[in-house]
């Protein structure tokens, strides 16, 4: 069955860098574009980026452009999120997820066209 398995996650100060890996199986991965959210405690979750399926085109919420990139490894099932400069706000639980439809065309931001979801892993980020 499809799985997705987030890793990665810790304790970080203000300033520093974390790489979350998703790690994926089920599915070919070189056909599904992924997304990465994330949840803070009392709201829910918020797109963080996502790269398409053939790794042509990558996008960013506002929050994390010029210091998050995303980038994808077919060959190891794996896709990256580079956290860099990182800030207090950043705290958050941070999920990999798999877009429905293989070779979707475009970017989606929108929770309901991502229905597979890993069970996260806690980023925690000190002033």
């Amino acid at each position: 069955q499809v799985q997705l398995v987030e890793s990665g996650g810790g304790l970080a100060q203000a300033g520093t860098s974390l790489r979350l890996s998703c790690t994926t199986s089920g599915f070919t991965l070189s056909q599904y574009g992924i997304g990465w959210f994330r949840r803070t405690p009392g709201t829910g979750p918020e797109f963080v980026s996502a790269i398409k399926w053939d790794n042509s085109s990558t996008y960013y919420a506002d929050s994390g452009k010029g210091r998050f990139i995303i980038s994808r490894d077919n060959a190891k099932n794996t896709v990256y999120l580079q956290m860099n400069s990182l800030q207090p706000e950043d705290t958050a639980v941070y999920f990999c997820a798999r877009r429905f439809s293989p070779l979707s065309a475009g970017f989606d931001s929108l929770l309901t066209s991502y229905p597979f979801w890993g069970q996260g892993t806690q980023v925690t980020v000190s002033s």
